[in-house]
């Protein structure tokens, strides 16, 4: 997967979004460009295996991280540092 180059500080606030729960990868990928795919494999370069591995199994469970499976209203919490 090829991922375009990004500072240190940009893949940081990458991660801590992918971290959260409630962002989505839609939003990431408004923010930064990223597709769900790319950010996973940004994921799986930057982090070890095990936290890797942690990361995708509560992300796969979570319906928060996609827009079109949530099942609240969307924008009734936003982070201050997120664009969309």
């Amino acid at each position: 997967m090829k991922l375009p180059e990004l500072d240190s500080t940009t893949i940081d606030r990458i991660i801590e979004m992918a971290w959260e729960d409630r962002t989505p990868f839609e939003a990431i990928e408004a923010q930064f460009g990223l597709l769900e795919k790319q950010v996973i494999a940004l994921m799986r370069r930057e982090m070890k295996e095990s936290s890797f591995r942690m990361w995708r199994e509560r992300v796969t469970k979570r319906k928060t991280k996609h827009l079109s499976q949530r099942d609240f209203i969307p924008g009734r919490f936003k982070s201050d540092n997120q664009k969309t």
